[in-house]
């Protein structure tokens, strides 16, 4: 008799137990759901936040670009190759000059490549020739004194920045003078219409350019001038 009423007592205990343990199943689901959707919750949020910031931060970023490009000779130039490097400038002065510097370095190194190819295929009249050759001399000195003028100014710092922005104002003016010197090479006769477009365009783009970065170079060297 004994063993007949621990039978049922048994098949009731694991009758009972089988709900119980579904039940924490359910709850462990249900836990894993609430803390998955406000892990989402969260990014979501973060996303938005950032978002918003950046967003906050970009106008404010060109607006910088604007006026200072507004004192340049060409401000509209200046708006254009700039405003691609807003998120690096944002409202620093010398980050703006640093990228003007660099746009006009890329320039002056694309517009050598270009006038040596345009001198290798030859076919040139000698005024040609002549006005050719000394472009080139002048645009490689341009990208030597713009690359030295760049990496000076990456190292404005300590006690003789002064000294060092000067040093950079001296190689950006002589980068435009030499630059001015190729386009006066082609004016006059004696120069074929097709080369003189190509090589003054693209001459005169990068000398607007240099003279842009030059103007925004002042610019930091007043402000280190007036600051206590």
């Amino acid at each position: 008799m004994a063993y007949k009423l621990e039978s049922p007592t048994l098949l009731s205990t694991h009758t009972q137990s089988t709900p119980i343990f579904i039940a924490s199943h359910k709850n462990c689901n249900m836990a894993r759901r609430n803390i998955t959707s406000h892990l989402l919750l969260a990014a979501l949020a973060f996303i938005i936040i950032i978002s918003t910031t950046t967003k906050a931060e970009q106008p404010g970023a060109t607006q910088f670009i604007r006026t200072s490009c507004s004192t340049t000779r060409y401000p509209q130039l200046c708006i254009t190759s700039l405003s691609a490097y807003a998120s690096t400038i944002k409202t620093s002065p010398l980050q703006l000059a640093h990228a003007a510097l660099s746009v006009s370095l890329n320039g002056a190194r694309s517009t050598s490549t270009m006038v040596s190819k345009l001198s290798a295929r030859g076919h040139m009249r000698p005024r040609e020739a002549v006005a050719m050759r000394d472009c080139i001399e002048s645009v490689a000195d341009s990208v030597d004194e713009l690359r030295q003028a760049l990496g000076e100014m990456g190292h404005l710092r300590g006690h003789d920045i002064g000294l060092k922005i000067d040093d950079i104002q001296t190689w950006v003016s002589a980068a435009l003078t030499d630059e001015d010197t190729c386009v006066q090479g082609f004016t006059g006769k004696g120069t074929n219409g097709k080369v003189k477009e190509n090589v003054r365009g693209q001459i005169v783009k990068v000398a607007q350019l240099t003279c842009n970065a030059l103007a925004l170079i002042n610019g930091l060297a007043s402000l280190r001038s007036s600051s206590p």
